[in-house]
């Protein structure tokens, strides 16, 4: 308790940083600074664990949660779209709500931002769920579908927010937060991976081709009742992850601000912060870019099954697709993350745009051949169109602080505004993407379905991602963009941080 003040007052009367004699003091000081930077292995890899459940979740819900509503629940294809732009609305309003909520809160015994993540454990596995249970009645599943999608959606955001932010207290030192980000990367798109192989094994009786053959009209098909239990099992599974990572989480990560931090609240208002970081140039530019990109991450992820379902004769290989592209993205993570420490940020992001001409190679071209490859091109764009943006998002914290004397709470005023924009991008791709199916005339549940509607599929997978990622990437590519801070920078706002939090 007595320590942090004292390196505190130990600090000022040193106003030589690069004389080496300044007595014993500073020279310990700067060997515990080196070595309170450095993460450890166990560590990173719980930091990873715990993000695991809700890129699970969101996964499942990427892939078939889509199919699901059309052809288990035989929901309307207009009523899909409200419910997918209604959650998409939901998480995205609940980014700067939990921000505003957090940025308020008060340093507890375990931090403060690690109690949000463990407080909303047990509801979203809840709401993860029910997201998936076949109600008994008929003519209200819009509005139950609805409700727990929008509840998952702002209760997996309270939960992502505190810990994305948390990036910015396990460390001070750059390097050493941007290699926390590549293993969380790493480790969740392992986790995703898994769950989504799960997820796919389990549910893949309810969708076999051969349920058709017997059905010589385009009409819909009844719902077997196992194939509405195969998705309450693999539901079940998913959920039980949230509990399990999240205690991993909490044993193996200790949050860490700087150490002469009171249990105050913030230096500035949540509002406040929010009108200053959305005027700062360099976040602008990636928020806007990133708009784009992983709006048309989304629009892929969600039609690909649909299109293997009904736009291509590949019903036989939805789940080896899938698993392509998140085994790719698993294995270039890594890859990814060196490119991205040896040639920079910004070469690394031409990365995303290898996936353009292989969409639209399999919009024109949906053989399996062609398919896997596709796949597992956009696993590898994929990857780095996750892994770019939250590497980047440290250095422009790190550069606002560096213009500008403001104290703390901005990490999680940064990371929530960034997650509010992407998300209500997506919620108007996925929105009106899926209402452009009811426009084509598709038929819940259908065997067989118009030519109109394969040619909007066809669309939808190949010239919609291909035209918002080149707009993203555009727009990123002009104008400056924040630096990785230098060591010495890196260790003024250190010092600045420790005063921010002192007179806070």
């Amino acid at each position: 308790m007595a320590a942090p003040p004292a390196t505190a007052a130990e600090e000022p009367p040193q106003p030589q940083p690069h004389a080496p004699e300044p007595g014993p003091g500073s020279t310990k000081g700067g060997r515990e600074d080196s070595r309170a930077g450095r993460l450890s292995f166990c560590t990173k890899v719980c930091y990873g664990i715990g993000g695991v459940p809700n890129q699970i979740a969101s996964s499942a819900t990427a892939f078939y949660l889509q199919l699901f509503l059309l052809d288990i629940a035989q929901i309307p294809a207009a009523q899909v779209s409200l419910v997918l732009f209604g959650g998409k609305v939901s998480g995205a309003a609940a980014d700067p709500v939990a921000g505003f909520f957090i940025n308020r809160s008060r340093r507890t015994g375990s931090g403060r931002l690690m109690p949000w993540v463990l407080g909303c454990t047990p509801f979203i596995a809840l709401a993860y769920f029910f997201l998936w249970f076949l109600p008994p009645f008929t003519s209200l599943r819009g509005l139950w579908y609805m409700t727990c999608y929008c509840l998952f959606q702002a209760l997996a955001t309270f939960f992502q927010v505190p810990y994305t932010a948390l990036t910015m207290l396990l460390t001070p030192c750059p390097r050493e937060r941007d290699s926390a980000t590549a293993y969380r990367m790493t480790v969740e798109m392992a986790g995703t991976l898994m769950g989504a192989t799960v997820h796919g094994l389990i549910v893949s009786g309810a969708h076999r081709p051969h349920r058709c053959e017997a059905t010589a009209t385009p009409g819909p098909v009844t719902v077997s009742p196992n194939a509405a239990h195969l998705y309450c099992i693999a539901a079940a599974v998913v959920a039980a992850t949230y509990p399990v990572c999240s205690s991993l989480l909490c044993l193996g990560v200790k949050e860490r601000p700087d150490p002469s931090a009171p249990a105050s609240g913030p230096g500035l208002s949540f509002l406040a912060g929010l009108g200053l970081t959305t005027r700062h140039p360099p976040y602008l530019k990636l928020v806007v870019s990133f708009l784009f990109i992983s709006a048309a991450v989304q629009v892929e992820q969600s039609y690909l099954v649909l299109f293997c379902t009904h736009a291509s004769q590949l019903h036989d290989h939805v789940q080896g697709l899938v698993l392509t592209v998140l085994v790719s993205a698993v294995l270039s993570t890594p890859l990814w993350e060196w490119v991205l420490q040896h040639f920079g940020k910004m070469t690394s992001a031409f990365g995303i745009f290898v996936m353009v001409p292989f969409v639209i190679l399999l919009a024109a071209v949906p053989a399996a051949p062609v398919a896997y490859v596709v796949a597992f091109v956009s696993g590898v764009s994929i990857a780095v169109s996750l892994l770019l943006p939250w590497s980047m998002l440290p250095d422009m914290v790190d550069d606002f602080q560096l213009r500008h004397h403001y104290g703390p709470g901005l990490e999680t005023i940064f990371y929530s505004s960034y997650v509010f924009f992407t998300k209500l991008s997506g919620a108007c791709a996925l929105g009106i993407s899926t209402l452009s199916l009811q426009f084509s005339g598709y038929q819940a549940g259908a065997c067989k379905q118009a030519e109109e509607v394969v040619v909007t599929l066809k669309v939808l997978i190949g010239a919609v991602p291909t035209c918002m990622i080149l707009a993203g990437l555009c727009i990123l590519m002009v104008g400056s963009t924040a630096k990785t801070p230098s060591q010495d920078a890196s260790r003024r706002l250190s010092l600045r941080r420790r005063t921010s939090y002192s007179l806070a």
